[in-house]
Formats: structure tokens, C-alpha cells, sequence
């Protein structure tokens, strides 16, 4: 087999998985109205539907992709679409919400297995004069995902029902594991016969339950406290144990000793914290508040993904004569503005002001992702590339999972779990104003975080 056609079933393969993980959650934040009517679930439980996909990834992603430098990243890249699409296809057939939620969980895991490994294939496949190249048509497979969402996946909602987003997803996910196993013959385990830190895995993940179930929690009781406190615990405790550890999950010497690295994760995390949860909010407003259909929704949607697919190769060029850090940076600033617009936002806002937001939302997406990847990737020595993709993988996850907690935790001492009907309304739009102005304060320290970058 000639090493071009391996590159090309490389870059096919992961830039078919790019696209059906934003996929797969943006098409199920225009189908959660219909899922929640069918199932009569309340916006706590609709929440969740996105939340534990976003828990069970972030709990993992550190893991898998150590899992992937021992024993093989394309090992744990093709059980993970093998995952990802028999969760899909079992969704499909649930029979309750309870039943869609667990699953979302299982469906989670398998996201974690392949994206805690793609971008380190990516880089590890390509000579370094045609990694950026092969990395931003990884990246825009992203976002193609993200756009097809909304608008695919409200045409199919309103035309089969929702559960045909699950069962074009079984299809997709089996198509890219049969061309791995066919076309992907390269392993990469840099670490081989090194061991895997169990200790450590368990204590980031017990870590990272206790503080979800805490925060979704904190409006029932004293107790809920008590688990936010035990979490934050074990996270520093988790700290402490992989500084000493000779085979750490996480290598705390590239965070300690590496500013641009650290930043950018940092800067990373408080992006997706404060612009994931936009357009779930968006979903339920259009559709529960303007009253329209998913499709309808769907095409709203769209403005922002196509306004970032239109930039990137632009913010591309750019972040090549300007420095990338000045360029991220300017894409949290057009974040921050779209955010502030999004607090003004009532039941009478003009659809205008709702396009406005979407755009300012992409442009700075646009300005912020590669960039900030590049940046990412490129700070670090060939030797710890594993560790760099799962570590900013989870950084990505761990601000959508604290994006939906906000969320969650804003409907619990708002809405009390109620639905979302005509009646709680206004419940609803005091919620989201709420959870729109701390997203806003967020994405302001993440400016903070990517201005420590720029060199003086």
C-alpha cells in the first residue's frame, strides 16, 4: 500500500469522525423540544440529554488518550467509532428519556476514544510541511459538522421524527470503521509496555462525577455542597498524585513549565464554557418562545456555522502574518460581544438581533479555533503530541460540560425542573438571560487567559 493512500484514508477517516461528533450534538439540540414532548421530559432532563454526553467524554478523554500512546491510537480510534455508532443506533430504538440519557453516556465514551486520538494521528501521519494543511482540513470537517447539524437535523426531525438522527449516525459511524480497518495500517504507541495510571483515572473520573452531580444538585439540599467540596478535593489530590507519578494521566510538568501550553488550554476551556451552551438556549427559545418548527430553527441556526466555515481559511492566512495569539485572542472579543447581545435577548427580540449574535459568535469562532490548536499542537515536543490532543480534547469538553452544569444549574433554582410551556415562559427567559451573563464574564477571563501569550 503506497503511504499516500494511507494519508488520504487517515485524513478521510478522521475528518469523517470531525464531523459526526459536532454533528451529532448540534442536530440533537434542535431535536430536544420534539424528544422532550414525546417523552413529556422536563428541561432538566433535556438538559442531561446533552450534559452526560459531555460528562462521560470528559471523564475519559484524559484516559483514552494515554490509553492510545500505550497500546495504539488507531486501536482506540476504531473501537471508539465502533462505540459511538452502536450507541447511535441504540438510541434510536429508546423507549423512554431515562433510557436516551444512559446511552448519551455510552455514546460518550466512544466520542472520548476518538477524540482524545484523531488530532495526534493527524500529526504523526503528516511530514510538518503538510501538517497544516492536513490540520485545518480536520478542523473545518468540524465545522461542516456544526452547520449540517441544525439545518440536516431539523429537516429530518420535522420530516421522519427524531429518532432518525440516530439512525443516520449508525451508518456513517460503521462506513468510516470499515475504511480504518481496510485503509489504516500504521500504529503509533510511542509509550508501548509503559503502564497505564489506573489511580489516576479513577480519581479524575470520581472527581469529575461527584462535581457534576453536585452542581446539578445544589438547589436540593446542603448535601450537594458537600460533593462540590469532596470534588474540587479530589481534583487537587489528582494534582498532587500525577506531579509524582513516573507514568502520569497527565504530565503537570508541560501545565508548570509551559506557558503557551498551559494558556491555551486555558483560554481553550473558558471559550467552550461560554459559547457551548448558546445554542442549546437558542434552540429552545426559537422553537418554545418564537414558536417555530425544527426545520425552521434549524435554518436560523445555521448563520453561525456557516459565518465560521466562510472565515476560517481567511483567520487561516491570517494567524501566518499576524501572530496566532493576537488572532485567538480578537476571536474571544467578538465571542464576548456576541454573548453581551445575547443577554438583551426577550420574548419581542427581532430575528435581526438574533442573526447579529450568531454572526458575531462565528466570526469569532473562526478567529479563535485553529489558531488556538495551532498553538496548542505546536508547543510541545513530537514525544508528548498524545498527550497535547487529549489534554486540549478535554479542555473542549470539560467547557461544554461546564456550559450545560451552568445551564442545568440555572433551570434547577429557576424553573425547578418544571417544562417549558407558555406558562413558565418567563421562567424560562429569566433563566437563560442569567446563564447568557455569566457565559459573558467567562469569555472575558478567557481573554485574559489568551492575552498571557502574546509576546511583550
Amino acid at each position: 500500500m503506497k503511504e499516500t493512500t494511507s494519508r488520504s484514508a487517515i485524513l478521510f477517516s478522521v475528518c469523517m469522525a470531525h464531523f459526526m461528533m459536532p454533528f451529532m450534538m448540534s442536530a440533537v439540540g434542535v431535536a430536544l423540544p420534539v424528544i422532550g414532548r414525546e417523552f413529556s421530559a422536563t428541561a432538566l432532563q433535556l438538559g442531561l440529554v446533552e450534559t452526560t454526553y459531555a460528562l462521560s467524554a470528559s471523564i475519559f478523554l484524559l484516559s483514552m488518550g494515554r490509553f492510545g500512546d500505550i497500546h495504539g491510537r488507531r486501536k482506540v480510534f476504531q473501537s471508539g467509532l465502533l462505540v459511538f455508532a452502536v450507541a447511535g443506533g441504540l438510541i434510536s430504538q429508546a423507549w423512554s428519556i431515562e433510557a436516551v440519557i444512559v446511552l448519551r453516556f455510552f455514546q460518550g465514551v466512544g466520542g472520548a476514544m476518538v477524540m482524545a486520538t484523531t488530532m495526534a494521528i493527524v500529526v504523526s501521519a503528516f511530514p510538518q510541511n503538510e501538517r497544516g494543511k492536513a490540520l485545518g482540513i480536520s478542523v473545518a470537517s468540524v465545522y461542516a459538522g456544526i452547520s449540517c447539524g441544525p439545518f440536516i437535523g431539523g429537516f429530518l426531525v420535522e420530516t421522519l421524527g427524531w429518532r432518525s438522527l440516530f439512525y443516520l449516525v449508525f451508518p456513517l459511524g460503521l462506513l468510516t470503521y470499515v475504511v480504518t480497518r481496510l485503509k489504516m495500517k500504521t500504529e503509533w504507541a510511542e509509550s508501548k509496555g509503559e503502564p497505564f495510571d489506573w489511580k489516576g483515572a479513577v480519581l479524575y473520573a470520581t472527581s469529575i462525577l461527584l462535581l457534576v452531580s453536585g452542581v446539578s444538585t445544589l438547589s436540593r439540599g446542603w448535601w450537594a455542597w458537600g460533593l462540590v467540596i469532596l470534588a474540587n478535593l479530589g481534583l487537587l489530590l489528582f494534582l498532587r498524585f500525577e506531579a509524582k507519578s513516573p507514568f502520569p494521566l497527565l504530565n503537570i510538568t508541560l501545565l508548570r513549565e509551559n506557558r503557551i501550553f498551559a494558556l491555551s488550554n486555558l483560554a481553550s476551556l473558558f471559550n467552550y464554557s461560554a459559547t457551548f451552551g448558546v445554542t442549546f438556549f437558542l434552540s429552545l427559545y426559537l422553537q418554545y418562545v418564537k414558536g417555530m418548527g425544527p426545520q425552521q430553527a434549524g435554518i436560523i441556526l445555521i448563520t453561525q456555522p456557516i459565518t465560521q466555515t466562510l472565515l476560517s481559511p481567511l483567520c487561516g492566512r491570517l494567524s501566518d502574518r499576524i501572530p496566532a495569539s493576537w488572532v485567538a485572542t480578537s476571536g474571544m472579543a467578538f465571542c464576548a460581544l456576541g454573548l453581551a447581545v445575547a443577554t438583551r435577548l426577550s420574548a419581542d427580540s427581532p430575528l435581526s438581533m438574533i442573526l447579529l449574535l450568531l454572526i458575531f459568535l462565528g466570526m469569532g469562532f473562526a478567529l479563535f479555533s485553529s489558531p488556538n490548536i495551532s498553538m496548542i499542537m505546536g508547543s510541545v515536543e513530537p514525544r508528548y503530541l498524545g498527550v497535547a490532543s487529549g489534554l486540549s480534547a478535554s479542555m473542549r469538553t470539560l467547557g461544554m460540560l461546564s456550559s450545560m452544569m451552568i445551564i442545568t444549574l440555572t433551570f434547577s433554582y429557576l424553573m425547578h425542573g418544571q417544562a417549558v410551556t407558555l406558562a413558565t415562559q418567563p421562567a424560562f427567559l429569566s433563566s437563560m438571560r442569567v446563564a447568557l451573563f455569566v457565559f459573558c464574564g467567562l469569555c472575558v477571563v478567557g481573554i485574559g487567559c489568551s492575552l498571557g501569550r502574546v509576546k511583550k
